[in-house]
């Protein structure tokens, strides 16, 4: 049950302070229903909840908004991310275990993405996204830390119904993922991080929300399908990889965003992704699959309005799947004031 508080406005008398002997002490004026209304009414500039709502989705999942034709927007995003695992270490050869170790495994990932959106067509927007990541990780047999460039996405949001005050607003997405950031499959043990998914893919989805102030409703379907990692020749175990195939990943989210005053706003979201296991190819012929991984995240957010067109967005993920992050810690800030 949610509880939405009500500004509300109280008339206190008040006594006239005395003065000099000389000066007549004047009578406070009785209280108006015009003043009443002043002081319930919103003060200038602090636009309406239905404005906070459509920023704070855009917070959420940028997919949720677009721009005018012609308009650009730039958006800052810094999010931290923790994994914690415990990972068993096995290599067969001959039908033999050769190799049988546990590890403890930490990551930890800073990422700074800085965004671009034009507006196309006042109901098609392309967009760019380049992410910049600093990863640090611990294991039982090395630890180091990668800073590099991550993999950059190129996409377009289009809406092809006009959006209407009382029905759900749809839009239909789509984004390359570029493999510019270091590949996890070309990393020389010792020499670094990954900071990047090492194959291009392709995302297709759909993304619905409703604003019924003041809570705005949301959700989102999405396929991404990923090209083969070819010509590899990467040393793992007693065997040489030479060829990953991902497979393909479906993923859902739903959530809602509450406007608590002019200029704070909740979020409340879950998401969850679903991944085929990859193929995977080595040297000697050996072929195999690894397990479908399925990650969800429930994230919690805070929206502060710090001006009429500028909405601060803190958001804090907790993952409630053994194949998701730990803890994700993020912030989004326009850089359009």
């Amino acid at each position: 049950m949610m509880f939405r508080t009500i500004p509300f406005a109280v008339a206190v008398a008040l006594t006239a302070t005395p003065v000099l002997a000389q000066e007549t002490t004047q009578p406070a004026a009785p209280a108006t229903a015009d003043a009443a209304r002043d002081a319930l009414a919103k003060k200038e500039g602090e636009g309406d909840q239905s404005a906070l709502l459509k920023q704070t989705l855009t917070a959420v999942d940028k997919q949720y908004s677009l721009i005018r034709r012609g308009q650009m927007s730039l958006t800052y995003d810094l999010s931290y991310s923790y994994v914690g695992e415990d990972r068993i270490v096995t290599d067969i050869a001959n039908g033999n275990a050769t190799l049988f170790n546990i590890e403890n495994n930490n990551s930890h990932t800073v990422t700074n993405t800085f965004s671009a959106d034009y507006g196309v067509l006042n109901n098609l927007t392309a967009n760019l996204t380049l992410p910049l990541i600093s990863r640090y990780a611990d294991t039982a047999a090395r630890s180091g830390m990668s800073n590099s460039l991550g993999d950059i996405g190129v996409g377009a949001r289009w809406q092809p119904f006009e959006a209407h005050r009382d029905t759900p607003n749809l839009t239909l997405i789509s984004s390359v993922r570029l493999p510019t950031g270091r590949s996890p499959f070309k990393i020389i043990a010792g020499s670094g991080e990954a900071t990047g998914s090492g194959v291009g893919a392709l995302t297709m989805g759909l993304n619905v929300n409703k604003i019924v102030d003041p809570v705005a409703l949301f959700g989102s379907l999405n396929y991404t399908v990923s090209a083969p990692a070819k010509d590899l020749w990467q040393i793992n175990g007693s065997r040489i990889l030479t060829r990953v195939q991902p497979g393909g990943s479906f993923g859902f989210g739903m959530g809602f965003a509450y406007a608590l005053s002019y200029g704070i706003s909740t979020t409340v979201s879950f998401q969850e992704a679903i991944s085929a296991g990859s193929k995977l190819r080595f040297a000697d012929g050996l072929e195999a699959k690894t397990h479908m991984q399925t990650s969800g995240i429930l994230n919690l957010g805070l929206g502060y309005r710090i001006s009429p067109k500028t909405t601060i967005n803190f958001s804090v993920g907790i993952g409630v799947t053994p194949d998701s992050p730990n803890m994700v810690v993020g912030m989004n800030l326009p850089l359009s004031f």
